[in-house]
């Protein structure tokens, strides 16, 4: 394979940077939670529309009732997860807001032993249960600050699950539609449902301030487009387990530029609470990935 232009893990930084600016553009913006969801998704899909229609709508006649039925699903499942998550950063901080959504790992964990019955180790348990113990640090520290701030927490621990179902019902899909496609087709079905949830709710959809409209392209553009079309490049020169742990860094850039940028405090809870989620999910995700490697192992043996 030739060697990239430009050095993959300098990619993968600016990846990271770029996700990490989501929790900051909402944060600023003086629209309903559920207003900014709509719009990021909507966006996005209109940004990729041209490259759609030109080299990937003949592939729409490829995906089966059931691949439609899982998109439909799971694009229920991300709005929702963006309306939960962008609706805890009005309660609690951009720190432990970001650190909690990031457990999507020990969820999908969660998920696959109840539906899959798939096994874990001793040390990947272990792992999952330091993580939940860092969550309850933060989540304490911010209920001695308020109420509201706790309330805010489990909204975002509610997103995280709801973006682990989305990976979960995707994940099927993925194996048979092109990136492309599948995110094309998700992204619209979430703005199609969050567009419906706004009517609803009579939530309008115009007359925000200018600064606003340009944090709902902001949005679209680099956390949601740039950054995660960086990790899916990577992929080609980085092992996944490389980009997991670097989507793992989104809590620390995210916190770093509110801290900056806001002039959010940090509590000490905060810090400790999210190194412990934080390096128990890297020992977690490295711990996963031995145990695959071993039972591949295993099994080549067998065919020997």
């Amino acid at each position: 394979m030739m060697r990239p232009k430009v050095n993959p893990y300098f990619i993968l930084a600016i990846g990271v940077i770029s996700v990490s600016t989501s929790a900051i553009f909402v944060k600023v913006s003086q629209a309903p939670s559920e207003v900014i969801a709509f719009y990021r998704l909507f966006f996005s899909v209109i940004i990729m529309l041209p490259v759609f229609l030109i080299k990937y709508a003949n592939e729409l006649r490829l995906i089966t009732k059931r691949d439609w039925l899982f998109s439909l699903v799971a694009g229920v499942f991300l709005a929702f997860h963006f309306i939960l998550w962008f609706e805890s950063l009005n309660y609690t901080s951009v720190a432990s807001s970001t650190v909690l959504v990031t457990l999507q790992p020990l969820f999908a964990f969660v998920g696959t032993y109840v539906f899959f019955k798939e096994k874990f180790t001793v040390r990947a348990i272990f792992c999952g249960v330091l993580a939940i113990i860092g969550s309850f640090i933060i989540s304490w520290g911010d209920f001695k600050i308020s109420g509201s701030a706790l309330f805010g927490d489990i909204l975002a621990l509610i997103a995280c699950a709801l973006v682990t179902a989305y990976l979960m019902f995707g994940q099927s899909v993925r194996k048979r539609v092109s990136l492309i496609t599948y995110t094309f087709v998700v992204y619209a079905i979430s703005a199609i449902t969050l567009f419906i949830y706004v009517l609803i709710l009579g939530q309008p959809l115009t007359n925000y301030p200018t600064s606003d409209w340009l944090y709902f392209v902001l949005l679209a553009i680099i956390p949601t487009l740039l950054g995660h079309t960086l990790f899916n490049w990577s992929v080609k020169w980085l092992s996944t387990s490389t980009i997991s742990m670097a989507i793992l860094l989104e809590p620390i850039g995210a916190t770093i530029l509110a801290y900056y940028l806001l002039n959010e405090k940090i509590m000490l809870t905060q810090i400790i609470g999210g190194l412990i989620v934080m390096a128990s999910l890297a020992f977690f995700l490295i711990e996963g990935k031995m145990s695959k490697t071993k039972v591949k192992m295993k099994k080549e043996k067998r065919v020997i």
